[in-house]
Order: structure tokens, then C-alpha cells, then sequence
């Protein structure tokens, strides 16, 4: 199965980061202007609606339509392993993984990764995926990196800067 890495230095502590990535609201606030993201419901693990940290469980229900041409993509997204479970308080390392469930490729496993580093955090980025189409999309499948690199450069351009503004 293909594989995208990015890793990128943030000028913050490893708490704060985490905590940022840790919430819905940073997913809308990472996610480029040219992708057009709608977040519809937002689940808890036990059907509450908008929980305030994504936790193991959680469920994300959005829509992504890229530079406004053909149709909106529906994606649903679960996060399947968050450590540390439960707190928001990381020491060394932390990361979170979230899968699609429902949306336009045939695998999507999110990997973000946090490594404290004095008092910076090395942000870690990591996607194994498979695209539509059976052997067609497997047979195109590593060339599908240079679409994400310029989504991902973005995100992580955008974290940077949100903590370097501090």
C-alpha cells in the first residue's frame, strides 16, 4: 500500500500542539481554503454530538470539495487510536490515527505523530492509502503523493505559523 510522510519542525511545546490537533477545530483551521471542508456531525465515542477533544472513537463527518470543481467528496473519518488516551497532557510522544469509513478512497489510515524536542514538537504526518478503482488505482497509486504534498505542506505550514505567531 502507497505511503505519504511529511515532518516538520513547530516552534511550540508538545502539549500545546497535541491540543491543537486534538480538536475539531483544528482540523478546520488546518485544512487548506482551496479544499473547501464542510464538517457536518461530530460524534464521541458515545454518540454525544461536538465533543471538545477527538478521542478513540470519535467520529467526523465531512464533505471536501477541491478548488470548487466536480462533485463534493463525502468523508467520514474515525479515530481509532489516540495516545495518550484520555489526557491532553503528553510527554515525550504522542500520536492519534484515523481511518475513513466512508469516502472517496479505498484505504486512508492518518497517522499524526508528536515528538517533543527541547521546546519544540517534531509533527509527523504519515497516510497509507489505496485510491479507487482496483488495479487501475493501484497502478497509479505512488504518483497520488504529489497531490497530497501540496495539502499537507499547507497544514503544516499553517501550524507552524499558528505557533510561531505566540
Amino acid at each position: 500500500m502507497p505511503t505519504y510522510r511529511r515532518t516538520t519542525r513547530v516552534p511550540a511545546p508538545i502539549k500545546d500542539v497535541w491540543e491543537f490537533h486534538s480538536t475539531v477545530d483544528g482540523l478546520r483551521e488546518l485544512t487548506p481554503d482551496w479544499m473547501r471542508l464542510r464538517v457536518g456531525d461530530v460524534k464521541g465515542p458515545d454518540g454525544s454530538l461536538d465533543p471538545e477533544v477527538l478521542v478513540a472513537g470519535s467520529e467526523i463527518e465531512m464533505s471536501i470539495r477541491p478548488f470548487g470543481a466536480g462533485p463534493r467528496q463525502r468523508w467520514t473519518s474515525r479515530i481509532v487510536e489516540r495516545e495518550p488516551e484520555g489526557t491532553t497532557s503528553p510527554e515525550r510522544s504522542a500520536r492519534f490515527v484515523d481511518e475513513m469509513e466512508g469516502g472517496p478512497f479505498r484505504r486512508w489510515e492518518h497517522t499524526h505523530a508528536f515528538y517533543a524536542d527541547g521546546d519544540e514538537t517534531l509533527l509527523v504526518d504519515t497516510v497509507a492509502y489505496r485510491l479507487p478503482l482496483g488495479p487501475l488505482g493501484d497502478a497509479v497509486g505512488p504518483m497520488a503523493k504529489v497531490g497530497f504534498e501540496g495539502m499537507f505542506r499547507d497544514r503544516h505550514r499553517r501550524t507552524v505559523d499558528r505557533f510561531s505567531e505566540n
